[in-house]
């Protein structure tokens, strides 16, 4: 069997005669031409204003901060969870004994960061904490998830910001590349499944998953091990 090797210009005039949009037409969106996209904006992003969001600190602090975030945090050896939960400690986070915080993690404002006693952050796990991130004692944040306290109201014009604290209580596990959204709580022990997205509370001691998340099953621990 041949493989297909298709006709680029013809496949592209196919693609046009038979789309249901009629404005489409064959002019790349890097032309810049008026008829290439169609639709009015809803959205006026000139009208955006966040003044009234409060980050907390000055902003020669929150500069100071990311500062050390980029260069000070990766360049710390991985085993040395102290100096990374030291330096959060310096710019106001709570962090409990015995945390483990990987390198590449990512904090966006640490004075409005809880993390409980023995608690792990993963590798590329980003906290953006416009608002409160609390989590409690022994959880898992699994690499490359993201726990967001912000978002836009979809409804307004001018995009206005909206912001709501993250929860999660103890035992909780949020396994890989989850996505936690604004006012959510999970609730103790949960697990959460890969690649979850959570965009409402989640109930204690179930496995969650799915997107969106939902509870699944009663979670179990073997209390013998």
């Amino acid at each position: 069997m041949t493989d297909y090797i298709p006709n680029t210009n013809q496949d592209q005039e196919n693609l046009i005669a038979n789309s249901p949009n009629s404005q489409i037409n064959d002019r790349p969106i890097s032309d810049n031409h008026a008829n290439t996209l169609t639709g009015e904006s809803l959205v006026d992003l000139r009208r955006y204003d966040q003044s009234k969001f409060d980050r907390g600190r000055p902003g020669w602090l929150i500069l100071l901060w990311w500062f050390v975030q980029a260069i000070a945090f990766p360049l710390t050896p991985h085993p040395c969870n102290s100096i990374r939960s030291g330096l959060l400690r310096l710019f106001g986070a709570k962090i409990g004994r015995g945390a483990v915080i990987r390198p590449t993690a990512r904090f966006t404002y640490p004075w409005k960061i809880e993390i409980g006693d023995y608690s792990w952050i993963g590798d590329d796990v980003v906290l953006y904490s416009l608002e409160r991130i609390a989590i409690g004692k022994h959880c898992v944040i699994s690499q490359k998830s993201y726990l967001c306290t912000g978002t836009h109201d979809p409804q307004d014009p001018a995009f206005g910001l909206i912001t709501a604290s993250v929860i999660i209580n103890h035992g909780v596990w949020i396994a890989a590349d989850c996505f936690i959204g604004p006012g959510v709580e999970i609730g103790a022990n949960a697990l959460i499944g890969a690649r979850s997205s959570v965009f409402k509370n989640m109930p204690a001691g179930f496995v969650c998953t799915g997107n969106p998340c939902r509870p699944r099953y009663q979670r179990e621990i073997n209390q013998s091990s």
